[in-house]
């Protein structure tokens, strides 16, 4: 399985295990300080929206697994709205990608709509 599939694809649940840290040692990243962090979530209930939105509000892009809330009950339309208002907010972004993630993204940041290597 492939770096962006582990990411952003699968219907199993993800652990911190799951990511490898890549040693920058051997690249030159300069002395820049990041601005911006992206956060993975997985979000579980309504609560879970609440870092989230914390995380955007500071700037940061979220990529959240809402897989657990697949669910018939109105939690998953309440987490999405909220999150959506969020973006608006902000000015940023969001795309739901199938039914399993979202990325929320804050201020200045859009998410294109192609695939890399496609045209849709």
């Amino acid at each position: 399985m492939g770096l962006m599939s582990k990411i952003l694809g699968g219907n199993q649940s993800r652990t911190v295990e799951d990511y490898a840290e890549l040693d920058l040692e051997d690249v030159d990243a300069g002395s820049a300080e990041a601005t911006m962090q992206v956060h993975i979530a997985e979000v579980g209930s309504q609560a879970d929206a609440i870092d989230i939105k914390d995380a955007v509000y500071d700037g940061d892009i979220v990529i959240a697994d809402i897989t657990r809330l697949r669910t018939e009950d109105s939690t998953v339309e309440h987490v999405i709205d909220e999150l959506r208002q969020v973006a608006q907010e902000v000015d940023g972004d969001i795309v739901r990608k199938g039914d399993d993630q979202m990325i929320i993204t804050p201020t200045g940041v859009r998410i294109s709509r192609e695939k890399l290597g496609q045209k849709l």
